[in-house]
């Protein structure tokens, strides 16, 4: 399983990483290896303001489907169009060009709070 160093993570396999003022989201490699060959991801209105935990979008792949939840309290600033015509990138490259969205956080506090790369390794393994 690989890990992004830079990011944190949710308990539900969403990764959360700080660009800037923004946060880009997307599901982690444990994730996006669990559903198998990703085919649709829904995604949000730029705009639309989220809390932490609340389904933000969903995931589909040939295997099941999946909620996505926001790993923490914000404002979706820019999703990744590129996964509405390449849902596959997901799975290529999930910690780069298989993001899937940006937010503008409502609280730092949330994002220090999610679980450190180690954390989260030591949480897949369970």
């Amino acid at each position: 399983m690989k890990l992004d160093a830079n990011a944190r993570y949710s308990k539900t396999h969403e990764w959360a990483r700080k660009e800037e003022n923004l946060i880009v989201v997307g599901i982690s490699d444990h994730a996006q290896n669990s559903l198998g060959d990703i085919v649709y991801v829904d995604l949000p209105k730029p705009g639309t303001s989220y809390k932490a935990g609340s389904v933000f979008g969903a995931i589909e792949s040939v295997k099941a489907a999946s909620d996505l939840y926001l790993p923490v309290s914000g404002t979706i600033n820019t999703v990744n169009d590129t996964l509405a015509s390449a849902p596959e990138t997901v799975n290529k490259d999930c910690y780069g060009a298989g993001w899937i969205v940006k937010i503008e956080p409502a609280a730092e506090t949330e994002y220090d709070a999610l679980l450190s790369p180690e954390d989260y390794k030591k949480a897949t393994e369970e």
